[in-house]
């Protein structure tokens, strides 16, 4: 994007960072707009972001100040270790989203999270170049750029959205960029590879990525769990806010809903070089294939989903058996109840207590059916289906059958 130079600021006997906007970006975007959007990031005076010393133009060259900083990118550190240790990962990842959520509450987003964006110095993390691509994608010719085949970003950490070019990009952008971020400092490689820009975009759209548990066992349940919810496909299965994953990775407990990660087949092989902020986006069958399948879960209605806390009415050193559900509004489970033997009981979604169901004592809990409409439930086993009435047992591997209420 720029050409980097360290100068010395004469005035106040300082070094700086003057980045140099390529001209061929700056005659694209234009000058006044690119150094009105970067000057809205002045503002942003909170630890662990870069501040912007100055920005201006001289003869038409587009050139910004930031300050010197004694130590390394991300990229730098990822690339000499390959995998950072635990405690410092979640360090780096908690005082960025910090930052970011500091950001986002000023209406900032910075779309180009990457670990090239992120600067360590004295074991502190700092976000650089905050502004720089609202600015070149608000430009007076952005749309010229992407009809000429330019995507922003970096593909290993581009969101979906962000990648097929969605108008508007919120900050869950920058959380979903994070999180990659997070799964290469912990895995050693981004959640999708590829051999070009167009095979990471598609994979990003249409693959789940690896477990990070399966590639380094050491990695807490809570921390992968955070990790795969902030790169959720779809923005609304996101944290809502960069501050909540910090939480998440805080939180010991932190588990996710509706968990559909498997952990498939390995992300394929990493690429020998990374390709940059401006990418080229070849490839039209892979990256329609990619479009549709984006458009699929974008138009298609989430099934209905509710989260229980199930307090079991028995002895709690006891492995619950099978659980079923029912139109998202009614859990049926089998436990050992009072006497020791099995019982089912029925937990809807509006109540706190689950209920014994009567004449379920004793049943087989090998197969639990819940009817569509959550009025009747079925357990199936040897034998044929019997009707019970109140509280009395059946037989272990009997079927049976029966209605409730509520």
């Amino acid at each position: 994007m720029a050409t980097v130079y360290l100068a010395h600021d004469i005035k106040h006997g300082r070094r700086v960072a003057v980045k140099v906007l390529r001209p061929e970006l700056a005659a694209v975007i234009g000058a006044e707009r690119f150094l009105a959007e970067i000057r809205t990031t002045a503002a942003l005076q909170r630890p662990h972001i870069l501040p912007l010393h100055d920005a201006g133009e001289a003869d038409g060259t587009v050139l910004y100040v930031m300050p010197f900083v004694e130590g390394q990118t991300l990229r730098d550190r990822i690339d000499a270790e390959k995998q950072l240790p635990l405690d410092e990962a979640i360090r780096i990842t908690t005082q960025v989203a910090h930052a970011l959520d500091y950001a986002h509450r000023q209406g900032v987003v910075h779309r180009d999270i990457k670990p090239e964006n992120v600067l360590l110095q004295d074991g502190q993390a700092l976000i650089a170049d905050f502004g720089i691509a609202l600015a070149v994608s608000q430009g007076k010719d952005a749309a010229r750029m992407t009809e000429t085949g330019m995507s922003l970003g970096t593909p290993h950490d581009m969101a979906p959205e962000q990648a097929i070019g969605e108008r508007e990009i919120t900050a869950k952008a920058d959380v979903y960029a994070l999180g990659c971020v997070l799964y290469e400092m912990l895995t050693g490689e981004p959640p999708f590879t590829g051999a070009t820009a167009q095979a990471i975009v598609a994979r990003a759209m249409t693959d789940e990525p690896r477990r990070l548990t399966i590639q380094r066992r050491t990695i807490p349940s809570h921390v992968e769990a955070a990790v795969l919810t902030a790169i959720k496909k779809l923005p609304a299965d996101r944290f809502a806010t960069a501050g909540a994953l910090a939480d998440a990775l805080a939180n010991t407990a932190y588990v996710r809903v509706n968990d559909a990660v498997r952990g498939g087949a390995s992300a394929g092989a990493s690429t020998g070089g990374r390709s940059r902020w401006v990418t080229p986006l070849g490839g039209i069958a892979t990256a329609s294939a990619a479009l549709a399948a984006w458009a699929l879960m974008r138009g298609t209605d989430p099934a209905p989903s509710a989260t229980f806390a199930i307090a079991f009415p028995a002895d709690p050193a006891r492995e619950a058996l099978p659980v079923n559900s029912a139109a998202g509004r009614t859990l049926v489970y089998a436990a050992p109840g009072d006497n020791a033997k099995v019982q089912f009981y029925v937990k809807a979604h509006d109540r706190w207590d689950p209920q014994p169901i009567g004449g379920t004592v004793g049943a087989s809990a090998a197969a639990v059916t819940v009817s569509p409409d959550s009025a009747r439930v079925a357990s199936v086993g040897p034998g044929h289906l019997h009707e019970k009435d109140g509280d009395a047992d059946c037989r272990p591997g009997d079927r049976w059958g029966f209605s409730f209420h509520g």
